[in-house]
């Protein structure tokens, strides 16, 4: 059966989690295919909230297997952690939630290099989340990192291996005057969970595979969005993974001939976490007001979001990058009561009007939206079908969708799994 795809089309936070969890009472597997403990995901079930980091979005359906795929860097305690919260929280996760065991782990070490380097690039910082994210993936692709397959080496040699590890990161470390950390006692630390975490850890490339030649219905679930990819996105402001459809590919083990619909999110306006340049962005008071209504603060972090209008240099883009063959709409309820809407169709620079979306960030930073405005809607409950949404809310829809050139088949209107109209 064709895979489906989840792929955020803006600068992360779009509520894909909301569209995996929408759609995964049709499919049987969720694959979580890059990015670590920076991702927040937030799933609203029954009216309670759920907040997922590393696991899959997608595993409040007892019926679901979730995999945490090879393309990702992993906290093990933290993922200890976010499992205990799961469990406590009646979601049984037992015999069908697995680890690749090719995924790397994020040390302890990592966070503190990321903050170091993150204090050391001053006025020019990227806004990372000081997860560790970035060193984790660095030591992959310098072919240093640990890998989770590691904990199921015999104590003595993961002992041996993770102190060795910790002393080669404290010259690292040493760059910046930062003081040592204790080898014995990390290595002490990781073999403390290597038996309640080995449990999960699996060759997850073979899962995949065996499990698309037995025709389940995949998920592949990403985190950020496109405008962060590392090769995409406004580098540097951006993750160190692939949040694009490659990622999905490489990171999840499932072949490009199994891929079936990529699904693109956008929300009904953009946000956007940390610095970087974003040519919509509102610094006024409205800006303010669309963050307080849209609930925009990180998931993971906390961290206040930048709003702005909707974004469609970005959008086409994203469309482009990835091949979208459908779009899920989110967040529409937010824009309800605005009296106008600007939607950015193209970008000046220069006295110079655009309507690509530069491949340098500092060109992307000169650029000045040119901005369409569109009626909006009266503020209330919107419809639970389509032709029940107000004309101009349609209008809207409608508008994004022809620019697009891509048909907007899930509109949502609310957190709840209810809150979503498909369109036929």
């Amino acid at each position: 059966m064709p895979a489906a795809v989840i792929i955020g089309g803006q600068w992360g936070d779009e509520g894909k989690a909301k569209i995996v969890d929408f759609l995964m009472s049709d499919h049987d597997v969720v694959v979580r295919y890059q990015g670590g403990a920076n991702a927040g995901h937030t799933v609203v079930k029954e009216g309670k909230k759920f907040a997922f980091h590393q696991i899959p979005s997608g595993l409040l359906y007892p019926h679901t297997t979730g995999i945490l795929g090879n393309g990702m860097v992993i906290n093990p305690f933290s993922f200890l952690k976010e499992l205990d919260g799961v469990i406590s929280n009646g979601i049984n996760a037992q015999d069908r939630l697995f680890i690749s065991s090719s995924a790397q782990v994020v040390m302890p070490y990592h966070s503190i290099l990321d903050d170091l380097k993150e204090s050391d690039r001053k006025e020019r910082k990227i806004g990372s989340t000081g997860k560790g994210i970035g060193p984790a993936y660095s030591d992959k692709h310098a072919r240093s990192g640990m890998r989770m397959g590691d904990f199921l080496l015999e104590k003595e040699e993961l002992f041996s291996k993770i102190a060795g590890m910790v002393k080669k990161a404290n010259r690292k470390m040493a760059i910046y005057g930062a003081p040592e950390l204790s080898p014995r006692k990390i290595a002490a630390d990781f073999i403390n969970i290597r038996d309640l975490i080995e449990h999960f850890i699996r060759d997850t490339q073979m899962m995949v595979a065996d499990m698309n030649s037995q025709g389940k219905r995949f998920i592949l679930e990403g985190a950020q969005g496109t405008l962060l990819d590392i090769d995409h996105g406004t580098y540097p402001y951006v993750t160190s993974s692939n949040s694009t459809v490659g990622g999905a590919i490489t990171g999840s083990g499932i072949p490009p001939s199994a891929l079936g619909r990529v699904i693109g999110i956008y929300k009904a306006y953009v946000t956007r976490v940390g610095r970087g340049p974003f040519p919509t962005e509102l610094e006024d008071q409205f800006g303010d007001k669309l963050r307080e209504r849209g609930c925009e603060f990180g998931t993971t972090t906390g961290r206040p979001r930048r709003c702005g209008w909707f974004d469609l240099v970005a959008a086409r883009y994203a469309k482009k990058i990835n091949g979208f063959s459908e779009i899920a709409l989110t967040k529409l309820d937010v824009l309800s009561g605005i009296e106008k809407l600007k939607i950015c169709h193209a970008y000046e620079i220069d006295g110079e009007r655009i309507d690509r979306f530069p491949a340098s960030s500092a060109i992307l930073d000169k650029c000045r939206p040119v901005y369409t405005e569109m009626p909006g809607w009266e503020d209330g409950e919107l419809g639970g079908n389509y032709e029940e949404l107000p004309g101009n809310a349609r209008k809207y829809i409608e508008k994004l969708e022809d620019e697009l050139e891509t048909r907007i088949s899930f509109i949502s209107t609310g957190p709840g799994r209810r809150e979503t109209i498909i369109r036929e």
